[in-house]
């Protein structure tokens, strides 16, 4: 038997390091775009901007992990959507700005490398950017024992976006009267997790309740984050949308403030959407209040834009999908959000 490096008897293998790069090279090949200088393994990845047709380009970016709903990727063994999820929340932060995605970089962490694991925690990474039309230019795989257990892994990104700076939605144009309207989430997203795993400690996950049309809960617990690149990015430069919230951690009521001035407010009609299951069997099994609900998850709609009512039925009809009219901006009184 070959005797262990020092390095390998600490709990770091190299050698499993090296393979899991050659397992992702595919992936990463992938999402590759215009723009992407170099390859895989360099200390720092590139990106040329200079083939983009922008009078005055701003760089725009988010970074973000998944939180604990990795826990439960972890307790089911189900590991090649997550890195969907860490692209998600980042992409659709920078793309609330009017940003189109450029580039991602993704970090790992673990206690013990298995590159099998490893591989499809990349791949659903590199499928995320596919959605976004983000290249995966770089990232980090740490092996950290006695930090993470030899199953324990932390996942985070960063993405970063371009804008031409006219074009910029900071929300500085939403006014009295504006329409709100809604885009679909695909679930919980990525947020509420700590409360969800609380809620749901003593169940498998093999659970198929009637309230959730046939699935089993692991499936709808995990269901990643959807990506909103390709539904909002032929509306950016229209200058038709004022303001985009993203309604992540903090729900309706801290997100939605977000895009309007402070003197301010938003009226929101929860009779105008579907919610979905899952979130009414939370608030049941939880026994929480209605109200706090939509300050902890997206409640079913996971992007609010801002519209002119002149030109809502023109949004509408270029937006490929169902697009509820959830809301409108009122003047501020005692509340940023108000829930009807």
């Amino acid at each position: 038997m070959t005797e262990k490096n020092a390095y390998a008897q600490s709990g770091v293998d190299v050698e499993a390091g090296y393979e899991v790069v050659e397992r992702i090279k595919k992936h990463v090949e992938r999402t590759k775009r215009q723009g992407v200088l170099g390859g895989l393994g360099g200390f720092g990845g590139m990106f040329d901007l200079s083939g983009m047709a922008l009078k005055e380009p701003v760089l725009i970016s988010g970074t973000d992990g998944v939180g604990t709903k990795l826990m439960l990727a972890m307790k089911y063994d189900k590991h090649d959507t997550i890195g969907q999820d860490c692209v998600a929340m980042c992409v659709n932060d920078i793309i609330a700005a009017g940003a189109e995605p450029l580039y991602f970089l993704d970090y790992i962490a673990t206690g013990k490398n298995q590159p099998a694991k490893l591989e499809q925690i990349v791949a659903g990474v590199a499928a995320g950017c596919l959605q976004a039309g983000a290249a995966l230019i770089g990232g980090e795989t740490a092996e950290m024992p006695g930090m993470y257990g030899p199953d324990e892994y932390d996942l985070a990104g960063f993405a970063v976006g371009v804008a031409e700076k006219s074009q910029i939605i900071d929300g500085s144009r939403v006014a009295e009267g504006d329409i709100l309207l809604g885009l679909a989430s695909s679930g919980l997203h990525s947020n509420g997790y700590s409360l969800v795993r609380q809620v749901f400690a003593d169940y498998t996950g093999e659970e198929v309740l009637p309230e959730l049309a046939g699935k089993k809960l692991k499936e709808v617990l995990l269901e990643p984050t959807r990506i909103y690149v390709t539904a909002l990015q032929p509306l950016l430069k229209t200058g038709l949308i004022k303001g985009v919230a993203h309604i992540t951690g903090g729900g309706f009521v801290e997100n939605i403030p977000r895009m309007f001035s402070q003197d301010l407010a938003a009226e929101i009609d929860e009779t105008k959407w579907p919610v979905p299951p899952i979130f009414k069997v939370i608030e049941k099994h939880g026994h929480i209040k209605h109200t706090e609900m939509f300050e902890i998850f997206n409640m079913g709609i996971g992007m609010i834009l801002a519209v002119a009512p002149e030109h809502l039925a023109l949004v509408k009809e270029s937006l490929a999908e169902p697009a509820y009219e959830v809301g409108r901006i009122i003047s501020k009184k005692d509340k940023s959000v108000v829930i009807a």
